[in-house]
């Protein structure tokens, strides 16, 4: 088991995947509901600190590495141009409303990207995030398994 919980505390971290993945892997794999929600809210959490806080000055740096490099930084920077406009409207509720929507091009990733555009500090963007990734696990969680399994 301790194999499973690994693997789910990982996914959480990649991004794309996140909770969407680790959630549904954790609890086919053999771990209780409440467990998978538990390890994969962690995993997911686990980066955002770094991310908000080093993305502007990683992608400084990637940008003079090589044209691909700078290519791959422009696009990113472009989806998180494309979600400014939420966080910038309704701050708090925009970036946890971002965070909490389990689609594709949303999550504590992305959520971390737009903060760390904005120049958010990391005291105002980690609580939004933080509730945004409650609110995304607790949606994977009732949309996979029926809120039973989690709250019962």
């Amino acid at each position: 088991m301790l194999k499973v919980r690994l693997i789910t505390f990982l996914m959480a971290m990649v991004p794309v995947v996140e909770l969407r993945g680790a959630i549904p892997y954790g609890v086919v794999s053999g771990l209780s509901v409440p467990e998978a929600f538990i390890i994969a809210v962690i995993g997911n959490l686990l980066p955002i600190p770094l991310l908000v806080v080093f993305t502007r000055k990683v992608f400084e740096w990637l940008r003079t590495k090589s044209d691909w490099l700078d290519k791959m930084v422009r696009k990113l920077e472009a989806k998180a141009d494309k979600n400014k406009p939420l966080v910038e409207k309704y701050e708090f509720f925009g970036l946890m409303l971002l965070v909490a929507i389990p689609l594709p091009g949303t999550g504590a990733w992305t959520g971390a990207l737009v903060a760390a555009m904005l120049d958010m500090r990391l005291k105002r963007a980690m609580p939004a995030i933080i509730v945004g990734v409650l609110v995304a696990g607790i949606i994977v969680t009732t949309l996979t398994f029926g809120a039973g399994e989690l709250f019962g």
